[in-house]
């Protein structure tokens, strides 16, 4: 922390200081003496100028924040004058020193502007060396400087550098080993000895500035006055499915009841109510959603601090409720039988739906087509994915597995009854349809055999593959009068599953 925040001036009268003291080991002629007292003299000049910018550093603060925030200024204040007071105990102690020295050294010669013995080389080191005021005064500094780091946090320590320092040499100077015979032992002219207390000093002012400007600084950082205090659940949701473990964060927050920081979320203010923003949203489309929010808090300087929250997500699902027909669970034969597979709390792209007894493939958006092939039954199995490499079954359930119902033969949309008969001439071919089932499937006539019937004639009886009536039906239908009866018997229907089908008789009566 000996960085050294000297301005230029001093850093040259430092230099200066040094050089004279090496010339110590000479004749010291009055020029060199005359050096010492110039030194001397900025010191004190720098000591007093820095010593009143602490007195207006002091001023100002009394003036304004001490008057307009009491309670919090007061222990700031009192705290920066601490350290002043520290620095002054140091510098008291000098001041003693540099009377008693003045007071050997003959006091003040006003014609030189100096002491009257100031070049004399045996007061000084009897003082500091023999009578051990040097090493006193070594201590003194040090513990000074110990106690103005403690009045500031680790932090703020790595701010300052200033030179209020007393270390012994890590080699030895001139044969002198310690710090005190450095400044003050053997070949020390009495004014030196003067000049180096003032160089002490004036350290002194300079560090009590460093600190004193720090902890008066404080009024000027942004304060969140922490007066709302509150125990925090924060589960990352409320819905499990059974076997998924529950996890909270259970925390104490705090909060600025008065502060209004400017909160927004997706770039959207919030209402700010006791230092708190709300954000609502209406929920009216489903989905996965995520915002951030992003909390300003102003400083004294005009500018903001900004504060993120981490993001958080949720999901929208439509309204639902499962009715599970526990004796109608069925799947037909040959067709694709549409189910919707849903699991709520869970995203659809988390669910796994897996069969046994048949196939299933997805149609997406929670939709599968499912397909089987032999009757008796089988099992759809629905499972989700709880957490990153671990899946579990959320159900599993049974379905009976049919044939597709018989369909109905009909002729011109009839299965029986009177027809006209210019209605019956002008059909051509029989029809098998599935009525009233919600499946898509479509049978056709593979085999049939009508029978003709007019009054007071033999009975013709013709058969056909396929469909269609074959040319000689169409003839025979064609010389039908009123009263001939018309049947299609032996219909015979393949659907969707491959099976034959032995459909209903038609019976018709031309009128």
């Amino acid at each position: 922390m000996a960085l050294g925040r000297e301005t230029p001036r001093q850093r040259m009268i430092g230099i200066l200081y040094l050089v004279l003291l090496a010339l110590l080991a000479l004749n010291v002629p009055d020029s060199i003496l005359d050096a010492f007292k110039n030194i001397n003299n900025s010191l004190e000049t720098s000591k007093s100028n820095v010593n009143t910018a602490v007195q207006q550093l002091f001023t100002a603060f009394e003036n304004t924040k001490l008057k307009e925030e009491p309670a919090r200024a007061k222990p700031i204040y009192d705290k920066a004058k601490k350290a002043q007071a520290i620095i002054g105990e140091l510098d008291k102690y000098i001041l003693s020193l540099k009377e008693e020295l003045a007071k050997q050294g003959g006091g003040y010669d006003e014609e030189k502007g100096d002491l009257v013995k100031r070049e004399n080389e045996d007061i000084s080191p009897n003082l500091m060396i023999n009578e051990k005021k040097g090493t006193l005064l070594k201590d003194k500094i040090n513990d000074t400087r110990a106690k103005l780091l403690a009045l500031l946090t680790p932090q703020e320590q790595k701010m300052v550098s200033f030179s209020l320092e007393a270390k012994n040499p890590e080699k030895s100077v001139n044969g002198k080993k310690s710090w005190e015979e450095i400044n003050f032992g053997s070949g020390t002219p009495l004014t030196a000895a003067m000049t180096i207390l003032t160089k002490i000093q004036t350290d002194a002012k300079n560090a009590e500035s460093d600190v004193v400007k720090i902890i008066l600084g404080k009024m000027d950082q942004a304060v969140v006055n922490l007066d709302k205090f509150a125990a925090v659940a924060v589960a990352p949701t409320s819905y499990l499915v059974q076997g998924q473990p529950y996890k909270a964060e259970v925390f104490l927050t705090a909060s600025d009841s008065k502060s209004e920081p400017a909160i927004t979320v997706n770039g959207s203010a919030l209402q700010i109510v006791d230092g708190k923003g709300v954000y609502s949203v209406p929920t009216n489309r489903e989905g996965i959603f995520s915002w951030t929010g992003v909390i300003k808090v102003k400083q004294t300087d005009g500018s903001y601090k900004e504060y993120r929250t981490p993001q958080q997500t949720y999901q929208v699902a439509r309204p639902s409720a499962v009715v599970s027909p526990d004796k109608m669970n069925v799947l037909y034969i040959g067709v694709n039988n549409p189910i919707s597979v849903s699991a709520p709390g869970t995203p659809t792209d988390k669910v796994r739906v897996s069969m046994s007894g048949g196939s299933i493939s997805s149609a997406g958006g929670g939709k599968y087509n499912v397909r089987v092939s032999s009757p008796g039954t089988a099992r759809i199995a629905v499972s989700a994915e709880v957490a990153p490499g671990k899946t579990q079954t959320l159900s599993s359930t049974e379905f009976r597995v049919k044939r597709i119902p018989d369909p109905i033969a009909k002729f011109a949309g009839k299965t029986g009854g009177s027809m006209a008969t210019v209605a019956l001439k002008a059909q051509n071919a029989l029809f098998a349809k599935l009525d009233n089932f919600d499946f898509d499937a479509t049978f056709k006539v593979t085999k049939f055999t009508m029978i003709i019937a007019k009054p007071r004639a033999d009975a013709i009886v013709l058969s056909t593959s396929g469909g269609q009536l074959s040319s000689s039906m169409s003839s025979a239908l064609k010389g039908i009068v009123p009263g001939t009866r018309v049947i299609f018997d032996n219909i015979v229907a393949v659907g969707p599953d491959g099976t034959s089908r032995q459909l209903n008789a038609v019976a018709l009566t031309a009128n």
